[in-house]
């Protein structure tokens, strides 16, 4: 008997065994790649702490340069001393604690639920850094990075990164010329963990003055840089009770 495919119920069943077929094979799919997604972003995120803490391949001026995905597990355990679950003031060793979703806990803490806060311990040439996950919010999406600091509360590096600022503005956060005028920068002012405001007009162009806590602004990216100021005010707040206990100045 012939299939009558002018009818209506022809269409929809034929569209409905579609969508199960395709979306069975995209669900098998993303199975069978799974575990390389998650090998994929466990790379990336130890290549932006070992770039928050300067252990890339940058030369010159140049562009943003990290450690390949070849090399990098390595050098993450090579560098990265230990790892930090912080609960106000205590700090508790974790594995794989670089790994914790930071944006998942920030949203614990605003429940005012008990939320794992991850800190980084490096060491670099005798050194010790201390590397500080943060999440914030920028001009359209979600913007992220890594900020180190030493005993002395200096910066010493950052990594930002963005979902979706707009390229060539504020997606600019994450071009090196950016990130390194926050190199030497102090996140304090006086005893107050202040941060470091991205400001436009701030008469230091060269970026020379490493105690106004402030770097200059991006061009036309005053919401994308007040999320980036924002982001690490809050973190500081949030990690403030440990970094009491290690500051030396």
């Amino acid at each position: 008997m012939a299939i009558n495919t002018d009818k209506n119920s022809y269409t929809v069943i034929f569209a409905v065994l579609m969508v199960v077929v395709v979306g069975s094979l995209l669900a098998f799919v993303a199975s069978g790649l799974k575990p390389k997604i998650d090998e994929n972003e466990r790379f990336e995120k130890q290549q932006n702490i070992l770039y928050a803490m300067g252990v890339n391949n940058n030369e010159g001026e140049g562009d943003v340069s990290f450690i390949p995905t070849t090399e990098v597990e390595d050098e993450f355990s090579k560098y990265i001393t230990e790892q930090l679950v912080l609960e106000g003031s205590e700090a508790v060793e974790k594995e794989n604690a670089y790994l914790i979703d930071v944006q998942k806990e920030l949203a614990k803490i605003k429940k005012g639920e008990k939320a794992e806060l991850p800190l980084l311990i490096g060491e670099k040439d005798g050194e010790k850094f201390y590397i500080i996950p943060m999440y914030g919010k920028g001009l359209w999406d979600a913007i992220w990075g890594y900020l180190s600091v030493d005993e002395n509360m200096e910066i010493k590096g950052v990594y930002f990164d963005h979902r979706g600022e707009t390229p060539g503005l504020g997606a600019n956060i994450k071009q090196r010329f950016f990130m390194d005028d926050f190199k030497g920068e102090s996140i304090m002012d006086g005893n107050t963990y202040a941060g470091v405001n991205v400001a436009k007009g701030n008469n230091d162009p060269l970026n020379q003055d490493k105690e106004d806590n402030a770097v200059d602004a991006l061009a036309g990216a005053t919401i994308t840089g007040n999320g980036v100021s924002a982001m690490i005010k809050e973190s500081l707040k949030l990690y403030k009770p440990y970094l009491q206990t290690i500051r030396t100045n």
